[in-house]
């Protein structure tokens, strides 16, 4: 029959929309800003930088290797490596970033800096509501302003921050034998006598 097609479609749309007013996981309408809906874990707008102690500057994860500025498509990343080390949050030193801004008007959220830092630095913010009354001092974002802890990091997403974790727990593992088995072995070995 001609058209039985179209009263299919129209039953499911009238379905939908009764259906719509009585079952509440089924109305889609939020009243935003009182009322939000979750996001995913998955959620990604802007990068942020991760600390993993109390103090943002000592506990900085980066060390300024400046991969993910090379990488970034935009170049919205901008980094300049400090001249002198200080001890990271394991007492070891290193360099870290004197600048460290991303301009938030050109970032297309990518991830792909997230993606290519080998040291876990630098991770996807969940944060969308950025909208400020100037025009242009709020589009860098500086250091202090990306710097967070990784307990916010575990807070926004969970799944994925303990499996970083356990990831730098189980690398700073390996090295922490290595290096004293190494001098050991260096120290008992036997020089070989000249003949």
């Amino acid at each position: 029959m001609i058209g039985m097609g179209i009263l299919k479609g129209m039953a499911v749309t009238g379905r939908n929309f009764v259906g719509s007013y009585f079952e509440k996981e089924r109305l889609i309408t939020v009243q935003y800003p009182e009322e939000r809906s979750p996001l995913p874990e998955n959620y990604r707008n802007f990068p942020f930088l991760i600390y993993d102690t109390d103090d943002p500057e000592a506990g900085l994860r980066c060390v300024a290797c400046k991969i993910c500025e090379k990488e970034c498509p935009p170049q919205c990343i901008y980094i300049v490596k400090s001249e002198d080390k200080k001890p990271d949050y394991m007492g070891k030193p290193q360099f870290y970033p004197a600048v460290f801004d991303i301009d938030i008007s050109v970032c297309m959220s990518c991830q792909i800096c997230v993606e290519v830092c080998p040291f876990e630095a630098i991770k996807m913010d969940k944060v969308f509501e950025l909208s400020t009354r100037e025009r242009f001092d709020a589009l860098l974002q500086r250091k202090g302003e990306l710097s967070k802890s990784n307990t916010y990091y575990h807070n926004i997403h969970p799944i994925e921050a303990a499996e970083v974790d356990a990831k730098l727990a189980e690398a700073a593992a390996k090295k922490k034998p290595t290096a004293p088995a190494a001098q050991s072995s260096a120290v008992t070995s036997p020089k070989p006598s000249p003949t």
